[in-house]
């Protein structure tokens, strides 16, 4: 379940990057999905509170794709993954179809 925690970050992560380009923003070269918000935010992109859930997949981007570096991934915790990397991508291709 760890590689598709890591699935998931990595279509949160894809995601956020894509309103960078499509704004064409530059986007820091980071998984931190709290920092890249924050970037986002901070170029004067209005991004709603419920996308803050998504610094919470930043650790599988690396720790639990190797051993050692983190506990077991839960069927509970690898659902929670996949929900938010969902609203993620949703909010994102909304914010793409805008001119």
């Amino acid at each position: 379940m760890e590689d598709l925690c890591f699935d998931s970050q990595q279509a949160a992560e894809k995601s956020i990057k894509a309103v960078f380009i499509h704004r064409r923003l530059t986007f820091p070269f980071t998984h931190d999905l709290a920092r890249l918000l924050t970037v986002l935010r901070q170029s004067g992109f209005k991004c709603p509170r419920y996308l803050d859930r998504v610094k919470r997949l930043t650790r599988f981007a690396v720790e639990t794709r190797y051993p050692g570096l983190a506990g077991s991934v839960t069927e509970k915790q690898y659902r929670g993954t996949v929900r938010i990397a969902e609203a993620v991508l949703r909010w994102a291709e909304r914010q793409i179809a805008k001119p």
